[in-house]
């Protein structure tokens, strides 16, 4: 992970971001003006966009911690940064960590549920089409009942 990092860095121009797939993951590469850049290595369903606004968090963090003359030299071992683990743990659910992708979460929920009350609006709308229609054709039936009771009824005269 080390090498493909440095390498996707390398040739990467000052002030890019980009995306770079290696087998089943992908590298999401930020390098800034001033040459600091980082990487990270996520699966391929983690939200690019959440991975870029992690990588210019960390990244502005880190240049106001650390001085810029060790950027070039340093290593874990000589600089000291403790807030890039608080970071990785917040932005692990990117839903939890990104603002829009709950929001955008939340949207799809909501729609599922618009969608299965615009089914079941439906179906009953059909049931009521069948309740008149039956309606309809056992009025049609009362009449004719009324009809042909009416004219048994009138051949006999009561005395």
């Amino acid at each position: 992970m080390t090498f493909t990092s440095q390498l996707i860095v390398e040739r990467s121009a000052k002030g890019s971001r980009a995306s770079v797939k290696e087998q089943e993951y992908l590298c999401h590469v930020y390098v800034r003006n001033d040459s600091l850049a980082g990487v990270v290595i996520a699966d391929s369903e983690y939200p690019s966009r959440v991975a870029f606004t992690l990588l210019e968090k960390v990244l502005d963090e880190f240049s106001k911690q650390v001085d810029s003359i060790n950027w070039p030299v340093g290593s874990p071992a000589t600089i000291n940064y403790t807030a890039l683990d608080g970071h990785l743990s917040r932005y692990q659910n990117p839903r939890e960590a990104d603002p829009m992708s709950k929001v955008q979460a939340e949207l799809d929920e909501t729609k599922i549920i618009l969608h299965n009350t615009m089914e079941s609006l439906l179906e009953r709308g059909e049931k009521l089409d069948d309740l008149v229609s039956k309606s309809e054709v056992l009025g049609t039936q009362s009449k004719a009942f009324y009809k042909t009771a009416r004219k048994q009824n009138s051949c006999c005269a009561i005395m």
